[in-house]
């Protein structure tokens, strides 16, 4: 716990205090937001808004990560280095993107197969790593099986396991992407989902496979506790962007930030083995993403639109729904997203009659 602790802690105050730092770099630097021509017209006021700040909490939570494994004295875990592998490496390609739009100042940064070349590597590279690094036990951080709340059913093999996690990761980095549309939007979701894996972290360690193998509903997860300190550490750093994120937002985490979590929420799914619960959890920008497709696809059979505007977000803003009572109402369909998630991660530990 007291890993956690440190962990948040270090990583919300760097990021707190760091911010307003980078803000007037990138305000020197002129590396503000661009912003889309057919998209709200209540959005070009925000055109010249700093960016990128993604890349503060990024650092934030490797920061406090590693505070909280030198204060504590503990090694850091394969798991752990992987899933933050995993946020660095997404959110080094975000950056990229984002520095060409604010770079050519324009709101298209790089081409959709260059960012998809870069999210593959980095990905494979995570999938191909997870399943090697047995412990003591011969676990490794990673299995190839399908999971829910554990592992279940038949393998899949490690090639299929590579193919999916690749799914998970394009498909919830692009996820959080899209929900980044208003000022708060991406950053409080993410936040609740993160907490949420810091208490499934404690719970599968105190429930663990190592301490008790006869348990019928053990975890054999690698390294729960230190999976819990990564969340931890990128909660405090997330809940330190929010500071300055929310409406009216002085900053954008831009795609460094929300390919970044989409990463690190991807990583924790796939290593505490909850896949599917992830959905769950990530209720909020499963529906916004389901949006965007819903509308492409639509108007592609009928050439009408089903929504003023995707993602959901802005058809709400064209409805005459005001920026924050929107964010608000979506971090409260989000808070129930994520408490059917931990509720359901409970369910298989209610006592029998």
């Amino acid at each position: 716990m007291t890993n956690i602790i440190i962990a948040a802690g270090v990583a919300l105050i760097f990021v707190m205090v760091g911010t307003p730092v980078w803000i007037r770099i990138v305000n020197r630097l002129g590396y503000g937001q661009m912003i889309r021509q057919d998209g709200p017209e209540a959005h070009v006021k925000k055109r010249g808004t700093p960016t990128m700040g993604g890349t503060v909490f990024i650092v934030g939570s490797l920061v406090g990560y590693a505070a909280a494994h030198l204060f504590t004295g503990n090694v850091p875990t394969v798991s752990g280095l992987l899933v933050l592998f995993l946020m660095t490496g997404l959110g080094f390609v975000g950056f990229v993107d984002d520095y060409i739009k604010v770079f050519k100042q324009r709101s298209l940064g790089l081409r959709s197969g260059a960012k998809m070349i870069g999210i593959v590597l980095i990905g494979v590279i995570f999938a191909v790593a997870s399943l090697n690094f047995p412990n003591g036990y011969d676990i490794t951080p990673a299995d190839p099986h399908l999971s829910f709340l554990r592992d279940f059913g038949p393998s899949i093999g490690p090639y299929l396991f590579v193919v999916w996690a690749l799914l998970l990761i394009a498909a919830m980095s692009n996820g959080v992407n899209l929900t980044d549309g208003l000022d708060g939007l991406a950053a409080g979701p993410a936040g609740m989902v993160l907490a949420a894996y810091v208490i499934i972290g404690n719970w599968q360690l105190r429930n663990s496979c190592y301490d008790f193998a006869l348990a019928p509903n053990c975890y054999s997860v690698r390294d729960p506790l230190d999976l819990a300190v990564v969340a931890a550490a990128v909660l405090g750093g997330v809940f330190g962007f929010l500071w300055w994120n929310a409406p009216p937002a002085k900053i954008f985490m831009g795609d460094t930030g929300s390919l970044a979590l989409g990463g690190v929420l991807v990583g924790l799914a796939i290593l505490t083995r909850t896949q599917f619960l992830l959905a769950i959890l990530c209720g909020l920008i499963v529906m916004i993403t389901l949006s965007v497709i819903i509308q492409v696809g639509g108007f592609k059979l009928t050439k009408k639109r089903v929504f003023k505007m995707a993602p959901l977000q802005h058809h709400f803003e064209l409805s005459g729904w005001a920026e924050t009572t929107i964010v608000v109402r979506f971090w409260l369909m989000s808070a129930l997203f994520v408490a059917i998630g931990i509720g359901l991660f409970y369910l298989e530990w209610m006592p029998k009659k």
